[in-house]
């Protein structure tokens, strides 16, 4: 067996260009093409940090090929020449530069062929492969390469970008919505890839890539074809919802009598006044302010009429007599009509109560070169409140669920999160996709599986108009805001209800389009991936000796299944008979799910149970040549237990070593969104990824004295080459420097005192 060699992400990383990149794309996630913009889900990696700890977890360190780089300055300009790959391939603009991941393959490959002793490939000098390389490279690496399987895949960054580099990707999870999503990313475009659109509008002669005179005609590649026809069923839904349903949308005319196009309705949520003597309907308002653009300020006014006791909405445009202060906040609600203060409680009870009511408070509308906000109409409040749906969602939500704050006003149904104009618009959506499935079966003669493939994308273009087509949707300033502006499903008293067949924000057509960039996006010329639907604290779907890369839920962070629900009661309608083991429940499973919730009778031990069971599994199945990786993330704030800080990082770690692990690095990357950090909420606020390799079964116990002298031999040296020969801004310290003396920690089976107690990683 060829000797053990030590891999990039072990030694050295460029963690400045990593952590930069990471950060500018987590803070943007609209970029066209980005996966996040498939469908929505929480925590996603972003793909840079994937990209990164996957190419270096795979290539060899120099220092580890003494015959190729025998001194220490041959491995520092090998290390630089390696980091320079690694530097291009974070950028965004980069993702699928074909010269560049032809490169990072080579790289790859030369090192699985090292690692196996079975010949190189040769170096290219800087040049990228010819393709007749490249497409041997790909084949090499479906034949050589370890699987790297992922039992958290959630969003699918870390399959994604393992197939990127040309690698045989697996991924598992328990939620269904996580695997369908990953399933749309890694294992339909292959099966496409390079194949025509077959819908009647598509052009046979190719694709035409470019604009104007730099547009040129080329034959379809990768999934453009399957992308294009996504469009175009896309588009006939649209067109064909607008027929049936459209009347419920209409026009409204401005101050000159043109048509416009409505963008979104206002709507507040009301309640009784608490004061016998007024009894008005109070209007629950965080903000009357429409828009705040200089050349366009807006604000809704409310107009009391003490004759018929209620109060109607007049759009202003000037700045005078604007209301500065909210009618609700989390301490109560006050009226604007006799200005009497209301408890939280009462507000929550009186919603319990059904008291709650809607009133429209303004229309958006699509003006030329502005928004144009016109004071609602009884035309307007009368279509809406007009609407009768067929169907409608009948699960429950959770009594007790992470992330959820509307039960304690009513809420409890999964179709109270949505308006009867709402529900009619998504079951239009719905409905109409076993009627494209039909055209699609017709269109391509009878081939059931692209039909399949098809609906599937456009089953999650219905998840995204959902996201938007909400009660619970925001309006933010001069945009239409989604349902989960934040990891939960907060109260929300004023909402945007969306028009679906405008061309802003929020529209159906606009959904189809995203979705249709991502696919187009997914590296569909690579080697096919796998994702299944499994509990990974039971069962592991790569049993090849694979490595490990995965990010694992945080403790009480985010409430997955529950969340996904809002998604999967309208997703297992229309997939249930095309993909009947990921949608055979009536809602996501929950009982296995690995976090610490409070359905469960002891949430913390339910998680470190779970994770201790998950590592010991992957530790028995994953292969002992390279190095796995963990992203660990944890929050801002730290949790006191007995007067000690305790993080989740001890649970980890602990988890780790106890399974068999040896840690051997950690990295810290900047893989979560800044916003919450400025608002000092107790949200993830970075992430580690933690190194390791399996450690020998006969590693050897050692005493608290053996221990601390080796620390005092080890440690000095690995700090020195942390702080001069690595790329790790001083912040990012502390967690680095975790990595050495966690490493001749869990190097050891275990250390003890001389009472024969063994000493905690938390000592």
């Amino acid at each position: 067996m060829p000797k053990y060699r030590k891999k990039l992400i072990e030694v050295d990383l460029p963690l400045k260009d990593i952590n930069a990149h990471s950060a500018r794309e987590k803070n943007a996630p609209g970029r066209a093409g980005h996966p996040s913009t498939l469908h929505l889900y929480w925590a996603r990696r972003p793909l840079a940090s994937c990209r990164a700890v996957i190419f270096a977890s795979m290539v060899d360190d120099p220092s580890s090929c003494p015959d190729e780089f025998p001194t220490i300055e041959d491995q520092v300009i090998e290390r630089k020449r390696l980091h320079g790959i690694i530097s291009r391939l974070v950028e965004w603009k980069n993702t699928n530069d074909p010269d560049l991941l032809a490169k990072a393959r080579l790289e790859i490959a030369r090192s699985i062929a090292r690692q196996l002793g079975n010949g190189d490939f040769p170096s290219v000098d800087g040049a990228p492969p010819p393709p007749r390389l490249n497409n041997l490279i790909i084949q090499y690496l479906a034949e050589h390469a370890p699987t790297i399987y992922d039992p958290f895949c959630g969003g699918g960054s870390i399959p994604l970008e393992t197939q990127r580099l040309g690698m045989k990707a697996v991924g598992s999870d328990l939620n269904p919505v996580a695997v369908l999503i990953t399933k749309a990313l890694i294992e339909i475009p292959p099966k496409f890839a390079n194949k025509p659109p077959i819908n009647p509008d598509a052009d046979p002669m190719g694709m035409t890539v470019g604009k104007g005179r730099k547009a040129q005609k080329l034959p379809w590649r990768g999934a453009a074809g399957l992308a294009d026809d996504i469009r175009y069923y896309g588009k006939w839904m649209r067109d064909e919802a607008f027929k049936r349903i459209g009347h419920l949308y209409p026009t409204i005319k401005d101050e000159n009598g043109i048509d416009r196009t409505v963008i979104a309705w206002l709507w507040c949520r009301t309640i009784p006044c608490s004061n016998p003597a007024c009894g008005i309907d109070m209007p629950m308002m965080k903000t009357f302010q429409l828009s705040k653009k200089p050349n366009n300020r807006h604000w809704t006014k409310p107009v009391i009429d003490r004759e018929t006791n209620t109060i109607s909405f007049k759009v202003q445009n000037h700045p005078t007599d604007v209301p500065t202060e909210t009618t609700v906040n989390r301490y109560g609600a006050t009226c604007i009509a006799c200005n009497t203060s209301a408890k939280l409680n009462y507000v929550r009870q009186q919603a319990r109560e059904g008291k709650i009511g809607e009133q429209m408070t303004a229309i958006v509308a699509e003006g030329d070169r502005k928004r144009l906000f016109m004071s609602p109409t009884d035309e307007h409040v009368q279509t809406a409140l007009s609407a009768e749906p067929k169907w409608r969602p009948t699960a429950t939500l959770p009594e007790k669920a992470l992330g959820f704050r509307v039960q304690n006003y009513g809420f409890t149904q999964w179709h109270q999160l949505f308006t009867e104009r709402q529900l009619l618009t998504l079951t239009t959506f719905s409905d109409l996709i076993s009627e494209v499935r039909s055209q699609i079966v017709q269109h391509s003669d009878g081939d059931n599986e692209y039909a399949n493939a098809v609906c599937t994308y456009l089953t999650l273009a219905v998840g995204r108009v959902a996201c938007h087509t909400s009660s619970f949707a925001t309006w933010k300033g001069e945009a239409i805001g989604q349902v989960f502006g934040r990891q939960a499903i907060s109260m929300i008293w004023d909402f945007s209800e969306v028009n679906p067949f405008s061309d802003s924000t929020g529209n159906h057509l606009g959904q189809i389009n995203w979705i249709a960039k991502a696919v187009e996006h997914t590296p569909a010329e690579s080697n096919p991936g796998k994702v299944h639907q499994a509990d990974a604290s039971t069962t592991v779907h790569a049993n090849d000796g694979p490595i490990i890369v995965t990010d694992p839920p945080y403790y009480d962070n985010i409430g997955y299944a529950d969340l996904s629900d809002f998604f999967y009661v309208w997703i297992r309608p229309i997939l249930r008979d095309t993909y009947p083991e990921l949608f055979a429940g009536m809602l996501t499973p929950k009982a296995e799910e690995m976090i610490a919730a409070p359905r469960f009778e002891n949430p913390r031990q339910h998680f470190e149970d779970g994770l201790n069971q998950t590592l010991k599994l992957i530790r028995q199945r994953c292969t002992d040549d390279y190095p796995s990786s963990i992203f660990y993330a944890y929050k801002q704030q730290e949790e006191e237990r007995g007067g000690r800080t305790s993080t989740g990082w001890e649970t980890m770690l602990n988890a780790l070593i106890t399974s068999g692990f040896q840690i051997v690095g950690t990295w810290p990357m900047r893989t979560e969104l800044t916003v919450a950090l400025k608002k000092n909420r107790n949200d993830l606020a970075t992430s580690v990824v933690v190194v390791c390799r399996p450690r020998p079964k006969d590693a050897p116990i050692a005493t608290r004295s053996q221990f601390l002298s080796k620390l005092k031999q080890e440690l000095p040296d690995a700090l020195d080459k942390l702080t001069s020969g690595t790329h790790i801004d001083p912040v990012d310290m502390p967690q680095a420097a975790i990595g050495p003396g966690m490493g001749i920690y869990s190097r050891y089976s275990q250390v003890i005192r001389n009472n024969g107690k063994p000493v905690p990683v938390r000592e």
